[in-house]
């Protein structure tokens, strides 16, 4: 279901656009790219210049290399496009620190440790924070049959005590007609 129709004229001033993409490789590692794009749809001025509407202000991308448990063992970032040239893509080699971490345990908050405010870009530094989402999106797997399904009361719709879990996960569901299982 669409967004309900504005209910004033509007015309479009910027877009974001942020995009994931996942590679299995060949020798069993997985890369993960994201990409975020920023464009206004008139000139911006900005203090190192203007910018022609139409042209990226950020264009930024990183790779992630990850195993199948969601361990980081290579990481790279640029930036193609910065409102500050010379001086925001620098930050980009930095990244690298991100090896040795693993997307599924405490990567949000560790990420916000290693490159919160000054310590790292705010665009790729947000950007981030998809990585674990599009990287179990990429790889998911069927977990063994007596495993409770990864994505249980991750989400408001498959809460175990949810009627999505009672209809597709009756198993795992821990409801009022069904308190006793779990």
């Amino acid at each position: 279901m669409p967004l309900s129709d504005s209910t004033a004229p509007r015309r479009p001033i910027h877009t974001r656009r942020v995009e994931f993409n996942a590679f299995q490789r060949e020798d069993g590692l997985w890369d993960i790219e994201g990409l975020i794009v920023d464009v206004k749809t008139i000139d911006c001025v900005l203090e190192s210049g203007v910018r022609p509407a139409g042209q990226p202000i950020h264009e930024m991308r990183v790779r992630l290399t990850i195993d199948e448990d969601l361990n980081i063992v290579a990481a790279e970032a640029c930036s193609d496009a910065v409102p500050y040239p010379g001086h925001c893509e620098a930050i980009g080699p930095d990244y690298r620190r991100l090896v040795g971490l693993n997307l599924s345990r405490g990567f949000r908050a560790r990420v916000a440790d290693l490159f919160g405010r000054t310590r790292g870009c705010t665009h790729i530094t947000e950007m981030l924070s998809g990585f674990p989402t599009a990287a179990i999106q990429s790889i998911f797997r069927d977990p063994p049959p007596d495993a409770k399904p990864f994505q249980l009361d991750r989400c408001h719709a498959l809460q175990s005590s949810g009627e999505a879990v009672r209809q597709y996960y009756p198993r795992w569901y821990v409801g009022p007609a069904n308190s006793a299982r779990g």
